[in-house]
């Protein structure tokens, strides 16, 4: 079995990301019942402010364990690449 960065956390990330997921659909309620634009727009904030911790989760496990098993398989430079690639792709919206 592969054991990626964040397998002593899989448990807690998959609670969070069904949190996150059913905070879209309640978006999605909210849309159907013709809400406030503002309170959804305020939901939509509280959701990309959840995905970005768990990216953040994500790359911090990715740091301490895969780029030390890169390090050591000789692959530093293409793996910190890869990373900053990652954190680019995180940080550009909209």
């Amino acid at each position: 079995m592969t054991t990626r960065g964040y397998t002593a956390t899989k448990a807690q990330l998959t609670t969070r990301l069904r949190r996150i997921e059913g905070q879209v659909r309640g978006i999605e309620k909210m849309v159907e019942e013709d809400r406030y634009c503002i309170d959804i727009l305020t939901q939509i904030g509280a959701i990309q402010a959840a995905l970005d911790k768990v990216g953040l989760g994500l790359l911090d496990g990715h740091a301490r364990h895969c780029m030390r098993e890169g390090a050591a398989d000789g692959r530093s430079d293409e793996m910190t690449e890869e990373m900053m690639g990652a954190v680019g792709r995180l940080l550009r919206r909209g």
